[in-house]
């Protein structure tokens, strides 16, 4: 159990039956009344934001989300497979679990799942991924405008903003968190 005068950035705690990662918080000390503090909490399963106020002797469980290293193998359009590399052991993975999570992600790549009670609620991506460009318009010479892109389409088929110099076969560094290009590999 942690109470909320315990809290910090990044811990997980189970609260009203689903798992929150705590994302913010700040102790108040108003000048009449009691102490609370104000946190802002991120659903795990769902991604949704919600800010809640404790006071500070309130308790709840701390969640232990385990997390395991897989690599991604392939998916048949309802199912996701991986594998684990110690065990070999083959775990297949619902699509609407997954969610957008894979969109940069090729096969035979790792990714990190988060498990609660052995339960899988979700899936980490690596932060940076290279992939090469397999579809895009040319840049025309006078397209030079401050920052100016075009779509292009990477080979597994999502779709990123790109620079105008960028041509089809190049490699590129993309942040899978916010599906930004990073640069030229």
């Amino acid at each position: 159990m942690i109470s909320a005068g315990e809290f910090r950035n990044g811990i997980t705690i189970e609260f009203e039956g689903a798992l929150y990662i705590i994302n913010d918080f700040q102790h108040v000390k108003p000048g009449k009344g009691a102490a609370f503090v104000r946190s802002t909490l991120k659903n795990l399963e769902t991604g949704a934001t919600v800010e809640k106020t404790f006071r500070p002797s309130e308790k709840m469980p701390r969640a232990h989300i385990d997390r395991r290293d897989l690599q991604y193998l392939y998916n048949d359009g309802t199912l996701y497979y991986f594998m684990d590399n110690e065990s070999y052991e083959q775990l297949e993975i619902n699509a609407s679990d997954v969610g957008d999570n894979l969109v940069f992600v090729k096969e035979n790549e790792t990714v990190q799942v988060l498990m609660h009670n052995g339960r899988i609620f979700g899936i980490e991506p690596p932060l940076f991924v290279e992939l090469e460009i397999t579809e895009t318009e040319p840049g025309f010479k006078g397209d030079t405008a401050q920052g100016a892109t075009k779509p292009a389409t990477v080979e597994t088929g999502a779709s990123v903003k790109v620079p105008l110099f960028i041509s089809i076969g190049e490699k590129i560094k993309i942040d899978t968190r916010t599906g930004e290009y990073l640069g030229r590999v």
